[in-house]
């Protein structure tokens, strides 16, 4: 069975406040900021081989 796209969105939001918990959402922003960061960098270095000298 397809899940609709709104479905699949509210879950998400709802788990990311379940996670969240009391956590006020300047502190949070900076976790998301992290993983934007890290998202970047591996979409920067795809295919590149990691060299150790």
């Amino acid at each position: 069975m397809a899940v609709k796209k709104s479905e699949l969105y509210s879950s998400i939001w709802a788990s990311s406040d379940e996670l969240r918990g009391g956590m006020d959402a300047s502190e949070y922003k900076d976790y998301g900021l992290i993983m934007l960061f890290i998202k970047y960098i591996s979409d920067k270095y795809a295919g590149i081989p990691f060299l150790l000298y």
